[in-house]
């Protein structure tokens, strides 16, 4: 029997496709998002260190080998600090061969953790955080509910680079609708220049059955851009980036076009290619495979 206990789905970054998933946390501890249907069967824990030490030390005797290794649930790093300094310390010991710990982390966790914390845990090889700002409007994080202002997102975005723990940031387009596109774009483009990211991944909003965003779709209270409208947005964050050195993904399933670069070499090389695609509006310049309606 495989030692690891996953309770319910268990989502990853994509970049995480070949590292070893631990399930320190389950649930997330904010889950009041009006688009996310990742954890709404969970109720947010910390699971018991004493199982997790367990799984270490059998996953340690059958992969040997690790390299990566995922903390999940939706934002291990709401641990209390004691608690996942020892689950970063022992994975560095149990795994002769390990190079990084990642983790998801809210914009909330950011601010409850000190610089000195976040030192302690680069220390012990947390090599990246995976978060989800989703936007630098302040009018649409109220919307969706995210339960932070965009000040608050800078702040705890700083303390992380002050520590030297690498950001990956994800944003979702389309998630202002058709109507408050530009000012999310403008807005958006203005936080991550305050942020400056290592690493930037745009996902395409997909309206999720069963969460309040869907609901306010069927009933007419909110109208998703289209697959040129959200190109359009994209072009409009990308022209405003002023990034000092940022890996650029917008390569999700998500997207309709998959788009992927490092902006501080080709970031007018992509803006070229998107005003390209936005003038022409050739049916094939969107592969099909990429094309999902909302």
């Amino acid at each position: 029997m495989f030692p690891l206990k996953y309770e319910g789905d268990v989502f990853r970054p994509p970049s995480e496709a070949r590292s070893l998933i631990l399930q320190a946390t389950v649930g997330c501890s904010h889950n009041r998002c009006t688009f996310c249907a990742m954890y709404k069967r969970k109720k947010y824990r910390e699971r018991e260190l004493d199982e997790i030490m367990e799984e270490i030390a059998l996953t340690s005797r059958l992969m040997p080998r690790t390299r990566r290794v995922f903390l999940a649930d939706g934002n291990a790093l709401a641990m209390k600090t004691e608690k996942l300094l020892r689950i970063l310390q022992q994975l560095e010991k149990s795994f002769p061969a390990l190079e990084r710990v990642s983790l998801y982390g809210n914009p909330q966790d950011m601010l409850q953790k000190s610089t000195a914390e976040l030192r302690d845990f680069k220390q012990n090889k947390l090599g990246i955080i995976y978060l989800g700002i989703e936007s630098g409007s302040a009018a649409v994080l109220e919307a969706v509910n995210k339960g932070v202002t965009p000040r608050e997102i800078a702040a705890g975005a700083a303390r992380a680079k002050e520590a030297g723990v690498p950001l990956s940031i994800t944003v979702i387009n389309g998630l202002a609708g058709a109507d408050g596109s530009a000012g999310h774009a403008r807005d958006t483009a203005r936080l991550l220049n305050e942020i400056d990211p290592e690493y930037l991944g745009l996902l395409s909003l997909m309206a999720v059955p069963g969460t309040t965003l869907h609901r306010r779709i069927r009933k007419g209270l909110f109208s998703p851009p289209g697959p040129w409208d959200l190109l359009k947005e994209i072009q409009m964050i990308v022209s405003d980036l002023r990034l000092t050195d940022c890996v650029f993904r917008a390569n999700h399933a998500s997207n309709y076009l998959p788009l992927k670069t490092v902006l501080s070499r080709e970031q007018e090389k992509l803006l070229a290619d998107l005003n390209r695609i936005i003038e022409q509006k050739a049916p094939g310049s969107l592969k099909s495979e990429y094309l999902r309606g909302l």
